[in-house]
C-alpha cells in the first residue's frame, strides 16, 4: 500500500505543478520578459526610478532586488564546486556577512524614508547603491540558505564550513562587484540575460526553502543520498514555490489593476 501510495504521488505532485504552470502562464503577461515581470511583480515593488532598464523597458526587478537574487546567484556557483559543505560560515566570514546585512538595512531604511514628502535622510540613495547592498546581502542569504539545505536534505553532510577564508569571501565581493559593473553598464546584450537569471533565482531560492519546510514537515531529513531521492520534494517545493508567486501576483493585480509598478510622486 505504501509503496502504490508512493508510485501515486510521484504522478500527482508533478502533474499539479504542471497545471499550476500551465496556468500562470496562460494569465500572465506575453513573452519571456512577461513572465520575469509576473515573478518580479510577486516579490519587489519594481518603482520605474528605482529600476535598471533595458533600453527603454524596465526590468523585471527593482535595482535592489537584481542585486540580491544576482548575488545568491552568484553565491550559489561559487559554494556549488566546495564539496557538499553543510556547515555555515566561519565566524570572521559570518561577520563581513552581518556587515552585508548592516549596509542593506542602513540603505534600505534611508531609501524607504525618501518616499516620505519632506522627510529627512542620511544621504541621497540612488541605484548603483541598490544594487550594490542588494548583491552583499545575496551573497549572505546563500552563504546560509546552501548549507542549510544541505543539512536538511542529505544522508550525511559534511560539518566542514562551505565559506572559511576571506579569500572565498574576496573573490564572492569580485564576481559580485564585476556583474553590478555589467547591470550598470546596461548593454542590452549582456543585461538581458542577467534580467532572466536575477528573476528565476525568485523561484529557485523559494523551491529551496519550501523543500526544506516539507522534507521537515514529514520528518524525513537527512534520508536522500542523491538527487534521485530528492526530485520529487524539489518538484513539490517548486509547485509551492509557483503558487506563493501565482496568489501574490493575483491579489496585487485584483487590488492595483495593473502589473506595472508601484508609482511615487
Amino acid at each position: 500500500m505504501a509503496m502504490r501510495g508512493s508510485k501515486l504521488l510521484k504522478i500527482i505532485i508533478p502533474l499539479a505543478a504542471g497545471v499550476l504552470l500551465f496556468i500562470w502562464l496562460a494569465e500572465t503577461p506575453p513573452g519571456l520578459l512577461g513572465k520575469m515581470d509576473a515573478i518580479g511583480y510577486a516579490v519587489c515593488h519594481r518603482i520605474d526610478v528605482r529600476s535598471f532598464h533595458l533600453g527603454e523597458r524596465q526590468l523585471p526587478l527593482c535595482a535592489r532586488c537584481s542585486g540580491m537574487y544576482l548575488g545568491a546567484l552568484i553565491g550559489l556557483f561559487y559554494q556549488l564546486p566546495l564539496a557538499p559543505r553543510a556547515g555555515l560560515p566561519t565566524r570572521k566570514v559570518s561577520l563581513v556577512l552581518l556587515a552585508f546585512l548592516v549596509a542593506f538595512g542602513v540603505d534600505g531604511v534611508n531609501s524607504y524614508i525618501q518616499l516620505i514628502p519632506n522627510a529627512p535622510s542620511l544621504y541621497e540613495p540612488t541605484n548603483p547603491l541598490r544594487l550594490l547592498t542588494g548583491s552583499m546581502l545575496g551573497i549572505g542569504l546563500m552563504a546560509v540558505l546552501l548549507p542549510t539545505f544541505r543539512q536538511v536534505v542529505w544522508t550525511a553532510p559534511d560539518p566542514a564550513a562551505g565559506l572559511h577564508s576571506w579569500k572565498q569571501i574576496g573573490g564572492l565581493i569580485g564576481l559580485a562587484g564585476l556583474v553590478d559593473l555589467i547591470v550598470l553598464w546596461e548593454n542590452p546584450i549582456l543585461i538581458y540575460p542577467l534580467a532572466i537569471l536575477s528573476s528565476l533565482t525568485v523561484p529557485l531560492i523559494l523551491s529551496m526553502v519550501y523543500c526544506m519546510l516539507l522534507i521537515m514537515a514529514f520528518k524525513r531529513e537527512n534520508q536522500a543520498q542523491g538527487w534521485q531521492d530528492l526530485w520529487l520534494w524539489m518538484v513539490a517545493g517548486g509547485g509551492l514555490a509557483l503558487l506563493q508567486i501565482a496568489l501574490v501576483d493575483w491579489i496585487r493585480l485584483a487590488l492595483t489593476g495593473s502589473w506595472n509598478g508601484f508609482l511615487v510622486g
